[in-house]
């Protein structure tokens, strides 16, 4: 039996400070920031805050909201899409998206979207048929920019791998 081995790379870039954002992501990332003061997370005390950047300008937010029934909480990311979508049907284009976390009372830190997040976001942009580029804390207190969502959700799944009816 043959078997290729193969190797799939993520494109982004590693920006050393705020400083190295452009105007529109600076204020993408700071709302992030921002919207971590409006996360409810009382269990685990981390709090997450994403932002998307419409076209028109709009800086919609959304919060981690926890639960005690733990399942039923809600991720940052999850919470401003979705939220996104049902508050403003028809929204203008999603041109930017960042997302930051922090303990209470804590430095801000990393803050990598999960796997159902990812699959979210990513059909998000799938939905609206161009990129977004996404902003997210690193590891070492840089900041990751991928040009597109795309790039950290590879083989995901998709309307294309639905049975059609």
């Amino acid at each position: 039996m043959a078997r290729n081995s193969r190797q799939h790379l993520i494109d982004f870039e590693e920006l050393d400070a705020v400083t190295d954002l452009t105007p529109a992501e600076q204020t993408t990332w700071q709302a992030a920031r921002d919207a971590t003061n409006h996360a409810y997370a009382p269990y685990s005390g981390f709090h997450v805050g994403a932002a998307l950047l419409l076209a028109d300008g709009t800086v919609f937010k959304g919060t981690n909201q926890e639960n005690a029934a733990y399942p039923s909480g809600l991720c940052a990311e999850r919470t401003a899409l979705f939220g996104l979508a049902a508050a403003q049907p028809g929204h203008a284009p999603i041109v930017g998206m960042a997302v930051a976390a922090r303990p209470s009372g804590g430095d801000f830190g990393p803050a990598l979207p999960c796997g159902a997040c990812r699959q979210v976001m990513l059909e998000y942009e799938s939905r609206q048929g161009q990129a977004i580029p996404l902003l997210l804390p690193g590891r070492d207190g840089n900041i990751l920019r991928f040009s597109s969502l795309s790039a950290i959700m590879p083989f995901n799944f998709s309307p294309d791998d639905l049975p059609t009816v």
